[in-house]
């Protein structure tokens, strides 16, 4: 059987798709060969934003461009941050990558192929929505507290021969499950143009930003500590059942404002106890 070149599996178009609207993020990434190969399938797979976490290593060195061949272009028009909240900031979807299936069991992990469609609704319906794919260190992929930052999580399964895949091995994997997906809906859609998509990518009405929850969670544990409903030592662990809990039921942006306004209200009900009591 004679053996295909990259060249001759690669599809051979991109299709007009959401996947520009997905920023690829790498968090503290050690390996500029590493980072050009993500840039390089990333152009391959027709996504253009990538988003470096606090990187370890010169992103732009000649080795990086080397690997990044063809992708210059999105390897230079990467973006740097310093935290994974920065990252996020304006995206409404957010899917971890992890390994951590025996390390975090309270970690919902999702079979990639199917779940990873699921970034594409914001970009279906609003064109000006963001979604992000997150991708840990070399070493030893995401923290628990990052995994948190996501509403949905995956593991990208293996030989247990040896599990651990390469940064841009992961990172291509996920890109291809999402091009394959977008071209086969394509193509479906120009056969039968009546056709309805899988009803899993149903419109959100002004769905809340990630970094407008966040500021929700962070207003909220500050007040359940204050109020002693949470400790300071397992208040990490009550607040990620709270964050799942609130990512399953898709807030909108008035009612995230709502439930800040009770909050607030709760906060200068104590404060007029408080004052009261003196």
């Amino acid at each position: 059987m004679p053996c295909l070149s990259i060249l001759e599996i690669m599809p051979e178009s991109t299709p007009e798709t959401g996947l520009a609207h997905i920023k690829i993020i790498l968090v503290e990434p050690s390996g500029a060969l590493n980072v050009g190969s993500v840039a390089r399938v990333m152009k391959n797979m027709g996504l253009n934003q990538m988003v470096l976490v606090n990187p370890q290593c010169d992103w732009l060195s000649p080795e990086a461009r080397q690997m990044a061949v063809h992708a210059i272009d999105v390897l230079e028009a990467a973006q740097e941050v310093a935290t994974l909240p920065a990252a996020l900031r304006g995206c409404q979807k957010a899917i971890a990558t992890t390994g951590r299936d025996r390390t975090a069991p309270s970690v919902n992990l999702e079979p990639a192929r199917t779940t990873l469609p699921w970034l594409l609704e914001a970009s279906s319906h609003h064109p000006s929505w963001q979604s992000a794919l997150i991708f840990g260190r070399e070493d030893r992929g995401l923290t628990k507290e990052e995994l948190n930052y996501a509403q949905r999580s995956i593991r990208i399964p293996s030989s247990d021969i040896y599990p651990s895949l390469n940064l841009a091995q992961a990172v291509a994997i996920c890109c291809y499950e999402l091009y394959v997906y977008v071209l086969e809906r394509k193509e479906l859609s120009d056969r039968q143009p009546e056709t309805s998509f899988p009803s899993s990518l149903t419109p959100v009405v002004d769905l809340a930003s990630l970094d407008t929850l966040e500021g929700y969670y962070q207003q909220l544990e500050a007040l359940l500590l204050k109020i002693g409903y949470l400790y300071p030592h397992t208040s990490a662990s009550r607040m990620e059942k709270l964050r799942r809990l609130y990512n399953r039921a898709d807030l909108s942006d008035p009612e995230v404002a709502m439930l800040r306004g009770v909050l607030s209200q709760v906060e200068w009900a104590l404060y007029v106890q408080q004052s009261d009591s003196r």
